[in-house]
């Protein structure tokens, strides 16, 4: 069947309860009946879910609280602008969890089986964007306890580092505003040698410590790039006297002998395999990974990008995860 003529509960049935059910951690879909016991639902996608605004294609629920509004669209409708839809009931929500402003629910989708938007409606400041998958359950409920983050928070932090420079100082200021007023996308320039892994191991420690962030991922594309950020890590020292890595666990993928100086003593601490198949939201830590090694950590090296093996950066274990 052609994608222009799949009706909508096809598109729904073949594509979106696939993706729903297929997650790390899947949802459960349900069909709405008056006896359910809302309490009760753990991780359930419940289908044709009434509002005062109508039937919302699917309500989720995580242990017992309505967290998100998901509706659906047929594979041929561009489903960016739907998410209006999704607002509609959110506001209809006879029972809501909490209120921000007009909504009910938290959390809304839009999605055709192959897009699918998404927008937080705690803040007005948030704006709606595409994401890749829908959220796994455990995710949505730690997006949900996830507090404010305000100006004070950084503010109230009171770190100071005197290997910091006045540009560096401005740059991580720069960053922390931005993050407060809900900016998604940000970037940093900084020539050769002005000290940009320094800057950002530093952003990175200031982050931490607000104990809003607790995973964080540091990415570059090449193993020499995050062997050099693996040194700044175990190298900065913290207000308290001691070494980042001994305040907060700092994990990095294999290295090969010739990424370090034969001078170089290093042994990297890998990243425990049930940190990616099991995610836990009460760890916090920094992980260090060239782009194809967390490519391969997330799909297997049969299902990621196409690689050279004459290329330095080759990674050929094909495993998917580190151990």
């Amino acid at each position: 069947m052609a994608k222009d003529s799949e009706p909508e509960w096809l598109t729904r049935k073949a594509r979106i309860d696939t993706k729903l059910k297929s997650l790390s951690h899947p949802w459960q879909i349900i069909r709405y009946n008056s006896f359910i016991n809302e309490d009760s639902l753990t991780n359930h996608a419940v289908e044709e879910y009434p509002t005062t605004n109508g039937p919302a294609d699917y309500a989720l629920f995580v242990n017992g609280k309505l967290l998100g509004i998901l509706e659906a669209k047929k594979i041929s409708v561009d489903p960016q602008n739907v998410l209006e839809q999704a607002k509609r009931y959110s506001k209809g929500i006879s029972n809501p969890i909490g209120s921000w402003g007009k909504y009910g629910g938290p959390f809304l989708f839009s999605s055709n089986g192959e897009i699918t938007w998404f927008i937080d409606v705690r803040n007005k400041l948030n704006l709606p964007r595409q994401i890749s998958n829908f959220f796994a359950p455990p995710a949505l409920e730690e997006m949900f306890d996830q507090t404010e983050i305000t100006p004070d928070v950084f503010e109230n932090l009171h770190i100071e580092n005197p290997r910091l420079r006045d540009y560096q100082i401005k740059a991580i200021a720069a960053m922390e505003s931005a993050i407060v007023n809900r900016r998604r996308r940000l970037m940093i320039a900084m020539a050769t040698g002005t000290g940009k892994t320094f800057t950002l191991v530093s952003l990175i420690y200031r982050l931490l410590e607000t104990k809003h962030f607790k995973k964080i991922l540091f990415l570059v594309d090449r193993r020499a790039l995050a062997a050099q950020a693996v040194r700044e890590f175990i190298s900065f020292d913290t207000p308290r006297g001691n070494k980042f890595n001994q305040e907060y666990e700092v994990y990095s993928q294999r290295f090969r002998k010739e990424d370090f100086d034969e001078s170089e003593k290093f042994d990297p601490s890998i990243l425990p395999n049930e940190y990616l198949t099991n995610p836990d939201k009460s760890k916090t830590f920094v992980y260090i990974s060239t782009i194809q090694r967390m490519t391969v950590n997330l799909f297997g090296l049969d299902n990621s990008f196409e690689q050279n093996p004459g290329d330095p950066d080759y990674e050929d274990e094909a495993d998917k995860s580190e151990t």
